[in-house]
């Protein structure tokens, strides 16, 4: 669908804000919708198709971008972009929508006047010229910046919602410390990305509390970005499973022919590679068999939880460019899906996420556990310092946490018709 009538637009753009009002249980019609959020955005850098573009830009461009659709319940009041670069488009929509960009975070957030003035604020450091680590990760600022705004909410004496884009650090260190720092003040946070909210084809879910032996799924693209959201989306699913979240007891990371060793020795269950195989949108499809001809840099993650469930993400860069997922049942039955992302403006995946982080906003209660971010947000460092140790077994008694997730996955109505990734 790359193109439709604007009456055709009209309604599927209706179809989609009144199933998202029924799904996601918010308000959307207008006249009905609520007071909208004064925040600030914090993000590393603007620029078209980043992640600020994508989830900032909703804000005061509809949920469709195209200042067309339904308007979103949260203002932007205030933006601080830490990179300016040549290609950046902040400054464009500052003088065109009205809102202000400050050259600080004490000043985003307080509007100048030095006591908090938002009532909630989004950090999105996603993208921008940063280091990498040692592991391969890129250093994105996100402990600097998130210091910077606790700073004002110690010194206003209160705090107000906060979401945090995709993991919550590069590293275990600064996560933890991200996650206590607001359990501590009594921050209302939220992170990750929008891969647990996506369109699944099937549209399935783990049955809650039931007993899982085993999961494998299928990543593509870099070990730290989509790496991050291949993990994502095995959490968003092994946290129904019966007890709930209880921890992982370790890590490993396997490249090469190791990858299609582990297959054959039963590490991961190639039965349940193979159902995840067949929702991969490729024809033919691909098999077991054909992998090592089609990816030639094979990256397995084995994740080994606490209660015994193991979960394994191979990234298949050559073979694939989707994520998809199968799990086995304690009774043996299987189920698979693939998880979907509109890769065409307006990318409404980041409309679904967007929603989320709007019900947070309004009502200062998280849409999802920011645990399951700490997770992942662990296991992802976990993997990569197996991978530079070759493949050495991580132990993990610091991911050995628990938590009960009352998150619901609800099917979101189809996206609207695609529109050029290089059109606004």
């Amino acid at each position: 669908m790359r193109s439709a009538s604007s009456w055709t637009r009209t309604w599927i753009v209706v179809g989609w804000l009144l199933t998202v009002g029924a799904s996601q249980q918010v308000v959307t019609l207008a006249g009905d919708a609520p007071t909208q959020k004064k925040v600030a955005a914090i993000v590393t850098e603007y620029r078209h198709n980043s992640h600020a573009d994508v989830i900032v830009s909703r804000l005061f461009q509809s949920q469709t971008l195209d200042d067309k659709g339904p308007k979103s319940g949260l203002k932007l009041e205030s933006l601080f972009t830490d990179q300016i670069p040549a290609s950046d488009t902040s400054r464009k929509w500052a003088k065109q929508y009205g809102f202000p960009i400050f050259e600080t975070i004490p000043e985003a957030i307080t509007l100048g006047s030095g006591k908090l003035a938002v009532e909630g604020v989004l950090l999105v450091a996603e993208h921008g010229k940063y280091p990498v680590s040692d592991t391969g990760q890129v250093i994105y600022p996100k402990r600097r910046l998130f210091e910077q705004i606790v700073r004002v909410f110690r010194e206003s004496g209160r705090v107000v919602p906060l979401f945090c884009d995709k993991h919550l650090a590069d590293n275990w260190a600064d996560a933890k410390y991200l996650y206590d720092t607001a359990r501590e003040l009594k921050i209302p946070m939220m992170a990750g990305s929008s891969l647990p909210t996506l369109w699944r084809y099937p549209p399935v879910d783990v049955k809650r509390e039931a007993k899982l032996k085993q999961m494998v799924a299928t990543s593509y693209g870099s070990l730290d970005a989509y790496g991050f959201h291949g993990l994502e989306m095995v959490q968003c699913l092994a946290e129904r499973r019966a007890g709930g979240e209880t921890g992982v007891a370790s890590v490993q990371c396997l490249t090469g022919a190791d990858v299609w060793r582990a297959g054959t020795e039963g590490v991961y269950d190639v039965k349940l590679l193979e159902a995840a195989l067949k929702r991969v949108k490729r024809t033919p499809p691909v098999t077991f068999e054909k992998l090592p001809e089609l990816a030639k840099e094979p990256v397995l993650f084995i994740v080994n939880y606490a209660d015994g469930f193991r979960a394994s993400v191979l990234t298949l860069n050559g073979a694939l460019s989707d994520w998809s997922v199968a799990w086995r049942y304690d009774d043996d039955a299987v189920e698979s899906t693939l998880f979907y992302t509109q890769e065409a403006r307006p990318f409404m995946h980041f409309g679904i996420l967007v929603d989320g982080i709007e019900r947070m906003m309004q009502t200062g209660i998280p849409s999802w556990p920011v645990e399951r971010t700490l997770m992942t947000s662990g296991v992802l460092d976990a993997a990569l310092i197996s991978k530079k140790e070759a493949g050495r077994r991580i132990e993990t008694p610091y991911l050995k946490f628990s938590y009960k997730s009352a998150w619901d996955w609800k099917e979101p109505a189809p996206p609207p018709p695609n529109r050029p990734i290089d059109g606004q």
